[in-house]
């Protein structure tokens, strides 16, 4: 191949890259929702549990950044959780300003119950690949992320 038509199916292959990628995404985001509405939550309530859950209790402000949702949706989310009685509020003592969500004993069971089951049902879904495909893919697939943050367009 010359270099234009190298050039040309470099171009085709990062178009047909991105379909893949965006379907793959799709079919795999479908499943994991199917799996979190079986616990009667949807996946935003789910993502923001988790994260209390895992890494204990979180500025309500901070939230939005590590799940990914936009941070007008986490007052909704975490009003929804509260009435749950999954989460509730706690006033941090030197900054009036930041209010914490702090799980609470029933979200904490709820969590020991379903996660679990969330893991391998996860599991489940990436059963398509080898331990080793998986690796290779987090690698590149952190590889490209960090390039496409670096563009300047």
């Amino acid at each position: 191949m010359d270099k234009k038509n190298t050039n040309q199916y470099e171009v085709d292959l990062s178009l047909k890259l991105f379909v893949v990628l965006t379907r793959a995404l799709q079919s795999i985001k479908k499943q994991v929702e199917k799996n979190i509405k079986s616990f009667n939550l949807n996946p935003t309530e789910f993502a923001v549990l988790e994260l209390i859950y895992s890494k204990g209790e979180q500025p309500i402000q901070k939230i939005g950044e590590k799940v990914l949702i936009a941070s007008s949706s986490i007052t909704y989310v975490v009003d929804k959780l509260e009435k749950k009685q999954l989460l509730k509020r706690r006033p941090c003592p030197n900054d009036r300003r930041v209010t914490y969500a702090v799980i609470t004993p029933e979200g904490t069971k709820l969590m020991d119950d379903i996660f679990p089951e969330h893991r391998e049902a996860v599991h489940e879904i990436f059963g398509g690949l080898s331990a080793k495909e998986k690796e290779v893919l987090i690698s590149q697939l952190k590889k490209l992320g960090y390039y496409a943050e670096e563009i300047d367009t």
